[in-house]
């Protein structure tokens, strides 16, 4: 044996044991090509059924294409310019940021309002949370539907006024341009508040009690407990909440068309509206792509500006 091997202790006389030997890492190239060849498939699944057609109506957006025939003229973005010179492509495009707005703010507002009092150790609070939570598992198209016939003339909102002596405040609720773009945000955030609750209570059942003990020992009130306890120990909940109203704001597409189809006069048109109307009704398929650009730079715009400025307060 070398004397490198074995060397002895300074100031002890003791011998060390030899060091081991460090064994060099092997790269596990087998082990990351095996890995591929799972995942190429869904892969080509999804650039199949996602990417592809992504691209190609993309590139309809700079044609006059009507959709069906067999020829396609490009025309530069005079698509886009005709968004910014068409009437009810401007409305539009207003009534999908009001709607985006007014959605993310009272959806979230109340659904944590809601989630703090379900929270509470209330006797019937299983049962608030299946209540409040019920309208999220019906399909949008019922939901509609059902509201549709609610805010009718001689619907049931209209009679219950009438009944309690209110019949003054009887409306023609989607039959007025004052009126029908708030009467859908109006059920759009009735409909998904329940959701937002759910994200809130979950992110309020993570808090441990100590904290919040500890907060009250120390003479923080309701409102200072919440703002400086409870609020940032929430954020990650805040950021997924807004993110997916801010995302199904400017998506809103089936309580629009199912209530009031754009109506009355395009008041009511949202860009998703609007898409479906130009690109399979009015045979304007060119220009329904270039809504549908302009829908993906909002919601991708919106999306990451509101979680670089929410991300930050996880910190």
């Amino acid at each position: 044996m070398s004397s490198s091997a074995i060397a002895p202790v300074p100031g002890t006389g003791a011998v060390a044991p030899p060091a081991p030997r460090r064994r060099p890492r092997r790269r596990h190239r087998g082990y990351a090509q095996t890995v591929w060849w799972f995942v190429l498939p869904a892969a080509a699944l999804y650039a199949f059924a996602v990417i592809v057609p992504a691209v190609q109506g993309s590139l309809f957006a700079f044609t006059d294409w009507d959709g069906v025939s067999a020829q396609v003229n490009p025309v530069g973005l005079d698509q886009f310019v005709a968004i910014l010179t068409d009437p009810y492509g401007l409305t539009a495009v207003r009534n999908t940021l009001i709607i985006a707005v007014c959605v993310t703010v009272f959806q979230n507002l109340l659904g944590l309002l809601i989630a703090l009092g379900v929270n509470a150790r209330i006797k019937s609070r299983n049962i608030l949370r299946t209540v409040f939570f019920a309208p999220v598992v019906i399909t949008t198209i019922a939901i509609g539907f059902l509201w549709q016939n609610l805010l009718s003339p001689n619907g049931a909102i209209n009679q219950a006024l009438t009944g309690v002596g209110l019949g003054g405040l009887r409306q023609n609720w989607l039959g007025e341009p004052t009126t029908a773009l708030a009467s859908v945000i109006f059920v759009v955030i009735w409909q998904f508040v329940g959701y937002s609750m759910v994200i809130f209570l979950a992110g309020l059942q993570g808090i441990p009690d100590e904290v919040l003990e500890a907060s009250a020992i120390d003479g923080a009130g309701p409102l200072r407990r919440f703002w400086y306890v409870v609020r940032p120990m929430l954020a990650p909940a805040i950021t997924i909440n807004v993110m997916l109203s801010v995302i199904g704001g400017f998506k809103i597409f089936d309580q629009v068309f199912i209530m009031t189809q754009g109506g009355p006069g395009g008041s009511t048109n949202t860009i998703s509206t609007l898409i479906y109307t130009n690109a399979f009704q009015l045979g304007r398929f060119g220009y329904g792509a270039a809504l549908a650009i302009v829908l993906t730079i909002f919601v991708a715009a919106a999306s990451a500006v509101q979680y670089r400025l929410l991300s930050k307060q996880e910190g």
